[in-house]
């Protein structure tokens, strides 16, 4: 059965990149400005130098990763991110210098739902998660008609309308019964 499962080629949407970037770029920014705060701190208070040198060293760090977090990583991401979903498995393909590829099941999938943050909604993009026995899984940043029409089509190989409504009618059972 393996043996036809072929790579997945479903690419997530380009405007990813757009969503990362401005994501890691706050993130950045936030915490330059608190080590900023630090240095200001330990020089009005004349706290111990060794905390400014270390203050100094974050900042570099965080200024250096930053450089890469925005410009580079967001591209690297977009360009190897690969999903692919057929009646028996969900396939996602992803990483830069630590490749992953995870084939779940039909069988083994409990539940799928969609969401957005603002940067999402803005950009008509959705993160697709599948929940199975084990753990959760994201297809991130895709366009919001094709994480919809995915999630159906999931819930509907994986049975999960059927499940839900035998679950709605053990709990009209159950209340009939009180």
């Amino acid at each position: 059965m393996l043996e036809r499962i072929q790579d997945p080629s479903q690419k997530i949407s380009p405007d990813a990149v757009k969503v990362w970037r401005i994501s890691a770029l706050v993130q950045h920014i936030i915490s330059i400005l608190v080590l900023a705060i630090i240095l200001f701190l330990q020089q009005y208070f004349e706290w111990f130098d060794w905390i400014g040198y270390v203050a100094i060293g974050l900042l570099v760090i965080d200024v250096l990763y930053g450089i890469f977090a925005v410009f580079i990583r967001p591209t690297l991401l977009q360009r190897t991110w690969r999903y692919e979903v057929d009646e028996d498995f969900i396939q996602l393909k992803f990483g830069v210098l630590t490749k992953r590829h995870y084939i779940i099941p039909m069988v083994k999938v409990q539940y799928v739902n969609t969401n957005q943050g603002p940067l999402l909604r803005y950009y008509h993009l959705s993160t697709l998660t599948v929940g199975t026995t084990a753990s959760t899984h994201e297809i991130p940043a895709i366009p919001e008609q094709t994480a919809q029409a995915l999630r159906g089509k999931i819930a509907s190989f994986a049975d999960l309308g059927e499940s839900e409504q035998e679950w709605e009618e053990e709990e009209l059972n159950h209340d009939e019964e009180r």
